[in-house]
């Protein structure tokens, strides 16, 4: 199975009420990242405290006991796009740890039934574009990608998501172009403003990636990384001028 190569994106921040992330979802610009997934309690009643008990055992590497605790509750709210998510979720984690073609198949299934029911989902189709580019179906995963960005011009993630792809294929031009097409969308969107940093400080351009950085910084000064970045760059980039904000 093809393993995603990364430059450490930011994570989507899009979470409900009450999640638990799988991997680390906060602003990391050094670590290899595979697959951001955030798992959705639910909310209400004894469907929450199902869900609640399947984040945890599924923290605790207890997919089996997590399995059955998102199916609980899916059946005390069938038809539920957070539990058909998070039962995707739980299938693709045990899919890549333990080699199991089969478990790919059930957690794709999963997140179409999901999608179905609730097109918008974004941990879900990154999800999915993540585990079809597994199974080296990139064309469906970018095809996945931008009929979400037809459908959804407004929201930024779509096009961030699309840049990831591409710069995961080596086409770099293309990745910026999305980024920059997000933050028109968007101009304050801290994970389109760091992904583009990334970017510009890896083709060689440290005053493009530290103004980026920085407007990324001024949005959302509780980055440690981020921050850690940018007084890394402004000892080494001499100053051009004011830094976009």
């Amino acid at each position: 199975m093809r393993k995603l190569r990364r430059l450490g994106w930011p994570c989507s921040g899009c979470r409900p009420v009450g999640t638990v992330p799988a991997m680390k979802q906060s602003v990391i610009l050094n670590a290899v990242v595979m697959l951001c997934v955030c798992l959705a309690t639910g909310c209400g009643g004894l469907m929450r405290n199902d869900n609640s008990e399947g984040v945890k055992l599924y923290q605790q590497g207890n997919y089996k006991g997590a399995v059955d605790h998102f199916q609980q509750a899916l059946a005390k709210q069938p038809g539920s796009p957070d539990c058909f998510y998070n039962l995707g979720a739980t299938y693709h984690q045990q899919a890549k740890l333990f080699g199991r073609p089969a478990d790919m198949q059930t957690a794709e299934q999963y997140y179409h039934l999901c999608l179905a029911r609730a097109p918008n989902h974004e941990a879900c189709q990154r999800a999915l574009a993540v585990l079809l580019v597994e199974e080296n179906r990139t064309a469906e995963a970018t095809a996945q990608l931008q009929e979400w960005a037809r459908r959804e011009p407004g929201n930024p993630n779509p096009q961030i998501e699309l840049a990831r792809l591409c710069q995961e294929h080596g086409d770099v031009r293309q990745a910026e172009n999305h980024l920059i097409d997000a933050l028109a969308i968007a101009p304050d969107n801290t994970r389109a403003l760091v992904a583009l940093g990334q970017l510009r400080e890896a083709s060689g351009d440290p005053t493009q990636a530290l103004q980026n950085y920085s407007r990324a910084l001024a949005v959302d000064g509780q980055q440690p990384t981020v921050a850690a970045k940018v007084a890394s760059l402004n000892g080494s980039t001499p100053a051009t001028g004011t830094l976009a904000r």
